[in-house]
């Protein structure tokens, strides 16, 4: 993802942070099976449903995986431009795709502290854009993320330090959008899981 990304930040962001959602949610599933048992999207939907004493744990580490998850899938070295029902739904739905990235590096930007900026999709297609706090994610409101992006500083602070904006506006350049075409067509399908 050079140069936008560097090597370093992703090798310590997939290889410790994401590494401990999972050795952490591993965890979890040794003293509530339920949680190896269910599909991520089906309990993140139900957090009520986790015991109590590992609900913050679940919901932190859980949230944490899906959002990752995502994250690794849309990105790659060569960027492009979105097309086809992608480009036609940002078009409709969000004013266009200099506005959807101007509308969210505003929101990234505007996310305190640490948390995510994410474009959603329903079933039938509609996008909106929405934040979310520390590893909140929109499975929890029954809604899925077709993409989005990490605003915590270990996703960018090697190269960018403070200049989350300079982060937010480069990222653009590693999204890989027949990935992010993909999952568009699997959310319409209902098939779309993290």
């Amino acid at each position: 993802l050079e140069p936008h990304i560097d090597a370093r930040t992703m090798e310590i962001h997939h290889g410790r942070h994401h590494a401990t959602f999972i050795t952490n949610l591993n965890g979890f599933a040794k003293d509530a099976p339920q949680i190896a048992a269910k599909p991520i999207p089906e309990i993140l939907a139900d957090l009520n449903a986790v015991p109590e004493a590992i609900r913050t744990g679940v919901r932190n580490n859980m949230g944490g995986h899906a959002n990752h998850t995502m994250f690794w899938q849309i990105m790659g070295p060569k960027g492009g431009k979105p097309a086809g029902e992608v480009l036609a739904a940002i078009d409709r739905d969000l004013g266009g795709v200099e506005k959807m990235q101007n509308d969210f590096n505003a929101a990234g930007g505007r996310v305190f502290g640490s948390g995510w900026v994410f474009v959603t999709v329903t079933k039938d297609g509609k996008l909106a854009l929405e934040t979310r706090p520390n590893q909140d994610n929109p499975m929890m409101d029954g809604k899925r993320a077709l993409l989005g992006n990490d605003v915590w500083e270990h996703a960018y602070y090697l190269k960018y330090q403070n200049r989350r904006a300079d982060y937010l506006k480069s990222w653009w350049n590693t999204v890989n959008w027949a990935k992010v075409a993909e999952r568009y067509a699997a959310a319409k399908a209902g098939t779309l899981a993290i």
